[in-house]
C-alpha cells in the first residue's frame, strides 16, 4: 500500500497537477499554462461544492503523486439528494500500481458518502480499457449511455 494522504489542492499544487495532466493529454496544447490555470482556479472558488483533491506521497516530502475533481450537484429530482461527479482522475505514471488510484477513488466515495449523494458517476474515454478494469474493481458499473458534444468554443 502507498505512503500518501489525501487532501484538498493549494494554489501552489497547480503546477505539480498540470505536470500529471500533461502525461495524459492527446497534446501538450491540451493543458492550460501555469497561469491559465490559476485564473480557472479563481473559478473554482465560487463554486459551493467544487474541490480539486491531490494526493501526496509522505516518503517524498509530500510530492503530488495524484489528483482528481469532484462535483457535488444539487437536484430537484431524486428528492432533492444530491450527486457527485469525480472528474480528471490521474496518478503519476510511476506511481501506479501503488493503490494511490485506489485511495483517490475511496476518498471521493467517502466525500459523497458524506454529502448525502445517492450516486458517484465518473466518465472515461473508451479508449482508456485500463481506467474501465480498474473502476470495475472498484464496484463502479457502466450505466446507460454518455452522449457529448465537443468543440463548442
Amino acid at each position: 500500500m502507498s505512503t500518501v494522504h489525501i487532501r484538498e489542492a493549494r494554489p501552489g499544487d497547480l503546477e505539480s497537477v498540470l505536470s500529471l495532466y500533461a502525461a495524459i493529454e492527446d497534446s501538450p496544447a491540451d493543458v492550460l499554462t501555469l497561469e491559465e490555470a490559476q485564473a480557472m482556479w479563481q473559478q473554482f472558488a465560487r463554486y459551493p461544492s467544487y474541490r480539486l483533491w491531490v494526493a501526496c506521497d509522505t516518503a517524498v516530502q509530500d510530492a503530488v503523486v495524484g489528483s482528481y475533481a469532484l462535483l457535488i450537484m444539487h437536484n430537484l429530482a431524486h428528492r432533492g439528494s444530491p450527486s457527485a461527479i469525480v472528474e480528471d482522475v490521474v496518478v503519476e505514471s510511476s506511481q501506479q500500481g501503488r493503490g494511490i488510484g485506489r485511495q483517490m477513488m475511496a476518498h471521493a466515495m467517502q466525500q459523497a458518502r458524506e454529502a448525502g449523494c445517492y450516486k458517484l458517476a465518473l466518465s472515461s474515454n473508451a479508449r482508456r480499457a485500463g481506467a474501465h478494469a480498474f473502476y470495475e474493481s472498484l464496484g463502479f458499473a457502466q450505466h446507460g449511455l454518455s452522449f457529448v458534444i465537443e468543440n463548442l468554443t
